[in-house]
């Protein structure tokens, strides 16, 4: 599933045009996104925890030549599955 199939569902629950679906979505994806630019986290009840964290720089390897190359500390987007969803995809 995407984000069309995603859109098309919300559209298939909600009503309303296609337009207003994919508004609805694109508004949640940047809540989301800007919660988590300023370091909060998104808890969605029954689907899981949103949240962002650190990663320390670190020493890698270039695949093709070997060569050793610095990874500079950055912040990633993490997800924590809830017990609900953990247990409906069991």
């Amino acid at each position: 599933m995407n984000k069309a199939s995603l859109v098309d569902v919300i559209n298939e629950i909600v009503g309303g045009t296609k337009v207003d679906s994919e508004k609805a979505m694109e508004a949640i994806i940047n809540a989301i996104t800007d919660t988590l630019k300023k370091g909060e986290e998104v808890s969605i009840s029954g689907l899981g925890i949103f949240s962002a964290k650190q990663r320390a720089a670190r020493t890698a390897r270039n695949p093709r030549t070997g060569e050793a190359i610095q990874v500079p500390a950055m912040r990633v987007p993490k997800f924590r599955a809830a017990k609900a969803l953990k247990d409906a995809v069991r």
